[in-house]
């Protein structure tokens, strides 16, 4: 008498009991589990675009989500991130995968210094199911090197993905290097905003908010040809002032000069906040980087013209402050050197204010001269 075979779940409901699964396999750092759920979810007929970004992409989202919250360390967030790309090998090796491209060719590249490449993978994989053959280039892939393989391949676009946005001027000059042989350009990835509005910005041909989008968005027919003559500054007329450069430039002066000063704070409130003098040495380096990452993204408003990008920005690191035991009150000290600083440039002065003030909710007590102190 043969065993009872289990019951067949709902359409609906696979997809999310594959990505509890798949869930439970990441944060054990399980592959081989991993890769098992993927490949059953393809055995049962799910279909691999629907594994790829209901099931992998969400279980990628919630790695990130525990990171942010502290639940995750950063080693364990690489882990279950190197677990998920195996996963998504063992779809795209799968016979349910397969399909012979009957489209057009589609490069696909992050932005020269993103190191996120999954959100990347993802669309050339769901590109790959959709009938396009698609060039896929991982990582940090310099613009000089994208231009040559576009000039090797003939693609009929190129696909840009960007996760942090202390990238964007780096995916400016690729979108315009791209745009100069002829070749439009798709962006995508967090680094664009929530709804595009840097794409549009950066002059970018489209953006989608995700790989399904992308995917449609292609099929709609051939993205337009770009402007022959379009030139960077034609985008960001406000680089003119130079505020941008002079920023960036001297970033390093910038972190060394508030560091020190934040030093100092810090050992005159060290009396008065007993709960600093536990911090040690390292606890305080790292607040160096903590000021380097407020001047990066300072740096980016000012590419920009957008001092919303540094609200949202001094927002997030809030959050992941708190959530390290770190209270979001250590921010507004290291703004107020900063601003200081730059006293003379206008724009960096009034987007510091307006990221102070946006803290100002959280920042009533007195504060820490510790940014970066771990949990």
């Amino acid at each position: 008498m043969s065993a009872p075979t289990a019951p067949r779940l709902p359409d609906a409901v696979r997809p999310a009991r594959s990505a509890e699964q798949l869930w439970d396999a990441v944060s054990a750092g399980d592959e081989y589990s991993a890769t098992g759920v993927v490949t059953r979810a393809l055995d049962d007929g799910v279909d691999p675009e629907t594994v790829l970004l209901d099931v992998i992409a969400p279980v990628q989202g919630k790695v990130g989500e525990e990171w942010a919250a502290n639940r995750m360390s950063v080693a364990q967030e690489h882990a279950a991130t190197a677990v998920n790309e195996r996963a998504v090998a063992a779809l795209a090796g799968h016979p349910a995968a397969r399909r012979t491209p009957d489209l057009g060719r589609i490069t696909v590249a992050c932005v020269d210094g993103e190191w996120h490449a999954l959100p990347a993978r993802l669309v050339a994989e769901v590109l790959k199911l959709r009938g396009w053959q698609v060039d896929y280039l991982g990582a940090q892939v310099p613009a000089p090197h994208l231009i040559a393989h576009l000039h090797r391949t003939g693609a009929d676009a190129v696909a840009l993905s960007s996760s942090i946005a202390t990238r964007l001027p780096t995916a400016h000059a690729a979108i315009t290097a791209c745009q100069a042989v002829g070749v439009p350009v798709l962006v995508g990835g967090a680094a664009f905003g929530p709804d595009g509005r840097y794409a549009r910005l950066l002059g970018a041909q489209a953006w989608a908010p995700d790989a399904r989008a992308a995917a449609d968005l292609l099929a709609e027919g051939p993205l337009p040809r770009p402007e022959a003559d379009r030139q960077q500054m034609d985008d960001l007329p406000h680089l003119a002032d130079q505020e941008y450069t002079m920023v960036s430039r001297s970033s390093d002066t910038l972190v060394r000069t508030v560091f020190h000063a934040l030093r100092t704070v810090f050992h005159a409130l060290q009396d008065a906040f007993p709960a600093m003098r536990g911090y040690d040495d390292m606890q305080r380096e790292r607040t160096a980087e903590d000021l380097a990452h407020i001047v990066e993204f300072l740096a980016t408003a000012l590419y920009l013209g957008d001092g919303d990008l540094f609200v949202r920005f001094l927002a997030w690191t809030a959050r992941i402050l708190v959530a390290r035991g770190v209270p979001a009150h250590s921010l507004p000290p290291a703004l107020d050197l900063l601003a200081g600083e730059l006293k003379d440039f206008p724009r960096a002065a009034r987007i510091l204010r307006r990221g102070t003030e946006s803290l100002a909710p959280t920042s009533s007590a007195a504060p820490s001269a510790a940014l970066g102190k771990p949990a």
